[in-house]
């Protein structure tokens, strides 16, 4: 498994490395952010699609679990699984994770019998009040090359 770790100091920071996700994003990708409550999972995942080219406006799907963006360069698809966390997985999910877009979930956690096995996952710590640290880790071949991209593009 490879890794990668990018410390963002700002939402400046945040946007170069969801830019890097962008460029990189590929059909059926599967992206899993991990982090406590307000470390930054939604505000990468606003910042990707608006670097995918989102016209609307991207708002955290906490409430809706799912929403879908099919304005941009690729379809974007966004989960939040938080609400899940009992178990009730069975509404659809699969059609999206498994589909022509990227997701990026949050919390993965609660719905880990639907993930694929081949996935990107970004691990986000708090640093500080602004400071956040990324840890990329590629878990399967195709996830590799993405993430040996996303690093020349952080450079």
């Amino acid at each position: 498994m490879d890794k990668i770790t990018f410390v963002s100091k700002s939402i400046q920071d945040t946007s170069k490395l969801a830019l890097a996700l962008a460029k990189t994003a590929f059909s059926g990708e599967c992206v899993l952010l991990e982090g406590q409550l307000g470390a930054g999972k939604t505000a990468l995942s606003k910042a990707f699609g608006k670097a995918v080219g989102v016209i609307e406006d991207i708002t955290s799907p906490t409430f809706n679990i799912l929403k879908v963006y099919e304005s941009g360069k690729i379809p974007f698809y966004h989960i939040d699984a938080y609400r899940l966390e009992n178990g009730n997985e069975d509404i659809g999910l699969e059609e999206y994770i498994h589909g022509d877009g990227v997701t990026f979930i949050e919390w993965p956690l609660y719905i880990k019998d639907l993930l694929p096995k081949e996935h990107l996952l970004i691990q986000i710590g708090l640093l500080g009040d602004n400071e956040r640290e990324f840890v990329l880790s590629a878990i399967g071949e195709p996830y590799e090359k993405v993430l040996s991209e996303i690093e020349e593009l952080l450079k």
